[in-house]
């Protein structure tokens, strides 16, 4: 038996692993090194985390383990020693529109239980704060008054369905002979009553303000929430009166609202979500750039794409001419020349015509026919949801504030912003409950700022982040887990990872062992190779020239290995002597580029050179090489999935080809 616990590992043959016997030493980072494709995913996710994994599920009931995604058992003779797996794959990719940072980490889970257990609700009306309020409430809110001022409290008292006589008679048995109508005091015996009001204000008691009637106040703010089904009314020297309810309902407008379920702080839930977009944030809608590609032609020359030219013969072509004629629109004028309200009637249609908006929502009605469903694809595109402006949540739970912010406020945040709000969100200190939930969003926060997150919003899609930054929002989530005896498998975290944060991931990869975690990462990353306990160095080529072992063992320690030689600086890449220079005149150029954290920048392109995009993580280098230029590029040689970056042109695409 090994003085250190090791995952025994003998004869992996997985791809073209050659039969390796290896002890993987448990509590420490190993890392797997090598050139592309000499087998190091073979070991790490083919064989270890398939045999890891295979066990976990293998502990489930069988019931269980129908609904698990089960792995094959690797080419391996045997392994002993291997605790859980979870392998963080940068090539598995996010698919679904639901997933956001903010629920990839279950920070969303975090806060959704602080709103429902701490939001404050806001009237939709006036903007007021909600409460159920009480008894002792009512008092503090008249601790500011002037003493000795006269203050008389009143509870609502309905008077359908009772004839004035009745309903005096029934309030003077229960001890009620005054009530307040028109600003005035008055006496129920009074002859005739003045009861000629659907609700009459009862007294409950008449008093001074002063702190030694602290308790009567009090007594009879309760009596009058329970003979007024839990309101009250008090008036101030008879000049002025204060609304209060003990129900969640606005004291001043009159808007009761139904108590909030958890769920409701989910966009993920039915009953969060918002009903137009069911939660996605976005509605499919007619991409005008598409219908209307070219504003420089003219009606007559097909301007409006799907309708076509004259030759073509399309109804849709022949009824746009014949209004045009009745609205005296020129047809042979560039679409972009004519005035705002011509391209209005043409687009939003009139009482008569119904534009290309009424063709489209015509044929919405047809969509049961796969050949207008495919017509329709050809010119949508996604837009903001106009009801809840991309928040994706329902206008119920947007009443709601927690210190001061709504939920699709918090998670329109950045990392670092939110971490900073949450910091200094305070909650009462008897309230254990919300205390360890606040500091559960508040860990998570940290650890996605320690993987160099911090520029990334909650509200972000998971499927819009690289591959390098779904890896390290993975690796914060496994974080905040806190799990311990397991094996961690990462591919290459720090792809897409500035030099200046690759301190912070090598201090959560330690972070990690020290949880009595072993860490197996397969990296090209020479610092964070160099941070490792061991390293394991697969070669010497790829392919079937790959998989053997060329070094194992302590990484200070390398050998003369290929990996060993750039590590020690005996390799190094050369830097070209000479670098070619651009061609006249074909360049790409981009301006006024204002996607995601763009500030309308203008970039210069040259083509027949290879060109490289630098700056820190989330400076916008992918915003501007695959928003912008790659779906402009992808439209302009007429490929209309996905809708480019926001930018104000692009000049020099047809050259590409030249």
């Amino acid at each position: 038996m090994p003085q250190n616990p090791t995952i025994y590992i003998k004869g992996a043959r997985q791809n073209n692993l050659k039969n390796l016997d290896l002890e993987i030493p448990l509590n420490r980072i190993t890392a797997v090194t090598g050139v592309s494709g000499s087998g190091k995913s073979s070991l790490a996710f083919d064989t270890l985390y398939a045999e890891g994994q295979r066990r976990y599920v293998e502990t489930f009931s069988p019931y269980a383990r129908q609904f698990m995604d089960r792995m094959d058992r690797p080419r391996v003779e045997r392994i002993e020693g291997i605790p859980p797996a979870i392998a963080i794959d940068r090539k598995d990719p996010v698919r679904t529109s639901r997933s956001t940072v903010g629920t990839m980490t279950e920070i969303t889970d975090h806060v959704k239980l602080l709103f429902a257990r701490l939001g404050q609700l806001h009237c939709g009306n006036c903007g007021q704060p909600v409460l159920a309020e009480t008894p002792q409430l009512v008092w503090n809110r008249l601790e500011p008054i002037a003493a000795d001022a006269e203050i008389i409290i009143t509870f609502p008292v309905s008077t359908a369905g009772m004839s004035p006589d009745q309903l005096r008679q029934e309030l003077l048995r229960q001890g009620y002979d005054r009530y307040i109508a028109d600003g005035q005091l008055h006496s129920m015996a009074d002859n005739p009553p003045v009861l000629n009001v659907n609700v009459l204000q009862v007294v409950a008691d008449r008093l001074k303000r002063s702190t030694a009637n602290r308790k009567r106040v009090i007594d009879s703010a309760e009596i009058a929430f329970r003979f007024g089904g839990g309101q009250l009314t008090v008036w101030i020297d008879r000049s002025s009166h204060m609304e209060f309810s003990q129900r969640l309902e606005c004291a001043g407008c009159k808007i009761r609202y139904p108590a909030a379920p958890t769920n409701l702080f989910s966009f993920n839930s039915p009953i969060g979500a918002c009903p137009a977009c069911k939660g996605f944030g976005r509605t499919i809608g007619i991409d005008l750039d598409l219908v209307i590609p070219d504003p420089k032609k003219s009606l007559a020359e097909g301007a409006i794409k799907p309708w076509g030219t004259r030759p073509e013969g399309r109804m849709e072509f022949k009824e746009l001419m014949a209004f045009c004629r009745r609205r005296r629109i020129p047809t042979s004028k560039p679409f972009h020349r004519l005035t705002r309200a011509q391209r209005s009637a043409i687009i939003d249609g009139t009482s008569k015509y119904y534009g290309v908006r009424g063709f489209f929502k015509w044929l919405e009605t047809k969509t049961y026919k796969m050949p207008v469903r495919v017509y329709l694809s050809r010119y949508r595109s996604y837009d903001i949801c106009p009801q809840c402006n991309g928040t994706r949540f329902a206008a119920e739970a947007l009443l709601y504030r927690f210190a001061g912010r709504t939920i699709a406020e918090i998670y329109a945040m950045d990392v670092a912003e939110a971490a900073s709000f949450f910091a200094s969100a305070a909650i009462p200190a008897i309230d254990e409950a919300g205390g360890m939930v606040l500091e559960e969003v508040r860990k998570r926060l940290k650890y996605l700022r320690d993987v160099g997150l911090g520029y990334l919003t909650l509200d972000r899609q998971s499927r819009t982040l690289s591959g390098g930054e779904v890896q390290r929002v993975a690796l914060a989530s496994a974080l905040g887990s806190a799990l311990v005896n397991t094996l961690y498998i990462l591919d290459e975290p720090s792809i897409g990872l500035h030099p200046r944060d690759s301190r912070r991931l090598i201090r959560i990869l330690k972070n990690l062992r020290n949880l009595s975690n072993t860490v197996v990462i397969v990296e090209h990353d020479p610092e964070i190779i160099a941070e490792s306990d061991y390293l394991l160095d697969l070669g010497p080529g790829a392919g079937q020239q790959g998989g053997q072992v060329m070094y194992f063992g302590p990484t200070a320690n390398v050998n003369g290995s290929l990996t060993g030689q750039y590590l020690k600086g005996e390799r190094r890449i050369s830097v070209p002597r000479k670098r070619q220079s651009p061609v006249r005149g074909k360049w790409i150029t981009i301006r006024g580029a204002a996607a995601n954290n763009l500030k309308k920048i203008d970039v210069r392109i040259p083509l027949g050179l290879f060109t490289c995009l630098t700056g820190v993580s989330g400076s916008g280098k992918s915003t501007l090489a695959q928003d912008v230029l790659y779906k402009a590029a992808r439209r302009y040689f007429g490929d209309t999935n996905g809708k480019p970056g926001k930018h104000r042109s692009i000049t020099g695409l047809e050259k590409i080809y030249d």
